[in-house]
């Protein structure tokens, strides 16, 4: 026996999520865009998928351990285009990053390559492992100090 189903859940998602995309268009909100974070030895590593805009609109600014990307894409179809479809958001975007003490945010770095901005943040001198030596009295079979590595907090 075959059935219709009536409610469709995902389609119900889209739908809710095109309203509010519509709604941020309308209301001039900056929308977010997808992000990658992750360390790779001593430096901190941002990707954001970007495709489609302009390096000139591209703006990263950092004050206060808070770094802010904003970016802009924009089309519009010339005069006498049948548009047939239009789901690419357009316009503002914007990201903000909260930037702990252990990152060396005044040496960043950021490239923009296929649509997609890297930037790259170095650790912080001050946050990196660093062995201390452990004085070692009253043990006359003591060969000397011993190195222990520890984690700076």
């Amino acid at each position: 026996m075959s059935t219709l189903l009536r409610f469709d859940p995902f389609r119900e998602l889209d739908r809710m999520f095109d309203d509010t995309r519509a709604t941020m268009r309308r209301t001039n909100l900056p929308v977010a865009f997808p992000m990658d974070a992750y360390r790779h030895g001593d430096t901190f590593v941002l990707h954001f998928d970007l495709p489609g805009v302009d390096p000139a609109s591209i703006d990263l600014e950092h004050e206060r351990n808070v770094l802010t990307v904003t970016a802009e894409r924009s089309w519009r179809p010339v005069d006498g285009d049948d548009v047939i479809a239009n789901e690419r958001p357009q316009g503002r975007f914007r990201r903000q990053l909260l930037l702990g003490d252990g990152l060396a945010a005044d040496r960043m770095h950021a490239s923009y390559e296929h649509g997609v901005l890297t930037v790259t943040i170095p650790v912080a001198e001050k946050a990196k492992p660093r062995k201390i030596e452990v004085q070692v009295h009253g043990t006359p079979d003591a060969a000397g100090p011993t190195p222990i590595e520890t984690t700076a907090s």
